[in-house]
């Protein structure tokens, strides 16, 4: 899979940008940003969570939980993780996006006068936020950037992301990302890990690429996995994504190369030959079973 961050990152001709430390704010031009667009459906990740307005254009985030229509005027948090886009291509999309680590968001929460209450809701990987006036003039303020011709200071511009997450941090309307922010500060490492993984099983990630989600080393992630599932990384996806396959075959209209992609295999060859051994039966022949 695509890392969304230093696709971005390695993309300025496409998309203006500037960044303090590892924080990267950008704007997406849309006519530029239409032509990095090869195809339909995109399977990106990001080892940061990422927040941004959408000034025109439209995409559907599909996650392993649901999928979401983000349009014109809506602001965005999501989730450190995986997804595939559905782009429109002919439209482009036009965002302003802050792409923000861990350890900044939770070094500026703890600056709060008010520390947050953590009210234990459960939370989307993409959470829709309230468009306050505040908000909202946060984000004009942001625009001013984009038009001069000089790049802002680097001081400046952290002072802008803390800005940004305190001005939603203060919005009590935001109560399911708030949730997410006190995990962040709270929440023991082992269920951050049952958390990563029960929500991107299903992506074709490498085992680095989770770790890197699980703000651990890869040898520190093999021995904290093998603690909390008592089975390797490798045996708990295969068995993981072999079931999410048996749902889909039998819940869904699917072709086998659609089940193939969406359960987090690299070929069809190998699903098939995974679930034979699996369930004693190749995909092709369960699905015709179940369809007659």
């Amino acid at each position: 899979m695509v890392n969304f961050y230093d696709r971005v990152l390695q993309n300025p001709q496409y998309y203006r940008q500037f960044n303090c430390s590892e924080s990267l704010i950008t704007v997406f031009n849309c006519p530029l940003e239409a032509r990095l667009m090869k195809s339909r459906f995109a399977d990106l990740w990001t080892h940061y969570n990422y927040l941004f307005y959408v000034i025109d254009g439209r995409k559907i985030w599909h996650t392993a939980q649901k999928s979401y229509d983000i349009g014109k005027e809506t602001c965005v948090f999501v989730r450190k993780g995986a997804w595939i886009f559905e782009n429109f291509i002919n439209d482009g999309f036009c965002v302003v996006l802050f792409f923000i680590p861990d350890e900044f968001i939770c070094n500026t929460l703890k600056t709060k006068s008010k520390p947050l209450s953590d009210n234990r809701k459960i939370f989307e990987p993409v959470m829709i936020l309230d468009k306050s006036e505040t908000l909202a003039a946060f984000f004009h303020s942001i625009s001013t950037y984009f038009s001069e011709t000089h790049e802002p200071d680097k001081s400046l511009l952290e002072l802008k992301f803390k800005e940004l997450i305190l001005t939603i941090a203060d919005n009590p309307r935001n109560a399911e990302l708030l949730s997410y922010f006190c995990s962040l500060l709270n929440e023991p490492r082992h269920v951050l890990l049952q958390r990563v993984m029960s929500e991107n099983y299903c992506f074709n990630l490498k085992l680095e690429q989770y770790a890197q989600l699980c703000n651990r080393s890869l040898s520190a992630f093999k021995r904290d996995f093998q603690k909390i599932y008592q089975q390797t990384p490798g045996q708990w996806l295969l068995e993981q994504r072999l079931l999410h396959a048996l749902r889909l075959l039998r819940n869904n209209h699917k072709l086998i190369s659609e089940v193939t992609f969406e359960s987090g295999f690299e070929s069809v060859s190998h699903f098939s030959r995974s679930f034979k051994q699996r369930f004693g039966i190749t995909p092709s022949a369960f699905k015709q079973e179940k369809s007659i």
